[in-house]
């Protein structure tokens, strides 16, 4: 023990700077950052944009649709005034035929007098 005592602690001799290996100080892990804060807002301002071109032809078809619905609505109804008039027209060529006016005249006590009859040009 008294040998270990006396003999002198061996140290290792130091290497130079350029010969010990250093480990680099790493900086704490960071996600990578893609896209800067420019772009991102870029981003954000032409995702608002679609959405208010989006939100804008919803309510368009929207209107169109309403439009539409009107129209084939109104549509309808002149079809319906329409059969409704055409059938008034034959009504009306029914009622308008010389037998039947002769008809009703007789019933009113009226006698046909050539001296008062005029022709009158037209239809």
């Amino acid at each position: 023990m008294a040998l270990r005592a006396r003999q002198p602690y061996i140290q290792q001799p130091e290497l130079p700077e350029k010969h010990q290996q250093r480990q680099p100080v790493q900086p704490p892990k960071r996600r990578p950052d893609w896209f800067s804060k420019r772009e991102k807002f870029l981003f954000l301002i032409f995702a608002v944009v679609v959405a208010m071109f989006a939100v804008s032809i919803l309510h368009t078809q929207g209107e169109i649709q309403t439009v539409s619905i009107e129209i084939q609505k109104i549509e309808k109804e002149i079809t319906g005034i329409n059969n409704d008039n055409v059938d008034l027209k034959v009504r009306v060529s029914e009622l308008s035929t010389h037998e039947r006016i002769w008809e009703k005249a007789k019933e009113l006590g009226l006698t046909l007098n050539e001296k008062n009859v005029k022709v009158v040009p037209g239809e």
